[in-house]
């Protein structure tokens, strides 16, 4: 029997961490076993008491205390109310949903490549690699159209320390990268040769990155793209976020291109429209 009954969920914390955005410390009430195997990509429902609830990714999972973080950007009824919340309010949880993103490195070489909001749900395998010390085998491409709209500047920090770390905007001042991460595409292959994509944001950027990474010799079966859509209950029960003849919320947020593209008919051309991405 499905419960979508929410559990109790403690604000922690919150900071400003990029353009109407917040980065927020949570704590879940008796965590749970199937809560430490939450998986970097995986998504949760929140759920603001009064207002309603939505589905929002981990940039942390869940630890052993039911602490994690998740970025959150305003963008209407439901956020405005949690940006308006303290430390030590109470609102709802239910998760973890979803398929997360695939954790292998050695012998791969993976390429992560984000746009703007699309950072977060990547966050979680970013620090995996670091943890296991497996980042000489991570490269990351972060985009954004301008400095204000970069997120988890203090994770950003710790990364470039570790990892090949390329950041690029749309509205660069001088000295830094301009364009978008696939107008630095070819360096990135010149130099680390992934095998593997995994990359998150803009529908346009990921299936642009997902072309070129083919064009540059990685398999359709090598890249993984999320692909959400306005998932309501989590569970596959309401039926909002059909990608062809799957569910988003059972199925994905992360869909390996080569099945998306089988499940959507499409050439390249065409894909599901893309949810808020943090």
């Amino acid at each position: 029997m499905i419960d979508l009954t929410p559990r109790k969920l403690h604000l922690l914390d919150s900071y400003e961490d990029g353009r109407d955005a917040r980065h927020f410390s949570f704590r879940i009430d008796f965590p749970q076993a199937h809560d430490l195997a939450t998986m970097p990509g995986q998504f949760f429902m929140l759920a603001v008491p009064g207002v309603g609830e939505a589905p929002f990714t981990y940039v942390s999972p869940p630890n052993l205390y039911g602490h994690f973080n998740a970025l959150i950007r305003r963008m209407g009824n439901l956020t405005d109310a949690l940006f308006a919340l303290r430390p030590g309010d109470t609102l709802g949880y239910r998760g973890p949903f979803g398929k997360g993103w695939p954790l292998f490195f050695s012998p791969r070489r993976v390429l992560v490549v984000a746009g703007g909001c699309g950072l977060a749900p990547l966050a979680g395998l970013i620090d995996e690699a670091s943890r296991e010390h497996l980042s000489s085998r991570l490269s990351v491409v972060y985009g954004a159209r301008r400095d204000e709209d970069q997120i988890l500047a203090r994770e950003r920090l710790r990364w470039k320390l570790a990892i090949p770390f390329i950041e690029t905007l749309d509205d660069a001042a001088a000295g830094q990268r301009r364009g978008t991460p696939l107008d630095h595409f070819d360096e990135v292959f010149a130099t680390v040769q992934p095998d593997t994509l995994l990359c998150c944001g803009p529908e346009s950027l990921m299936l642009g990155a997902a072309r070129a990474s083919v064009e540059h010799g990685i398999q359709p079966s090598r890249i993984w793209v999320s692909l959400e859509r306005r998932m309501h209950c989590g569970v596959g029960l309401c039926g909002h976020c059909y990608i062809g003849a799957s569910y988003a919320c059972l199925d994905g947020p992360t869909y390996r291109y080569d099945r998306f593209l089988a499940l959507t008919g499409a050439t390249d051309s065409c894909a599901a429209p893309a949810l808020q991405r943090c």
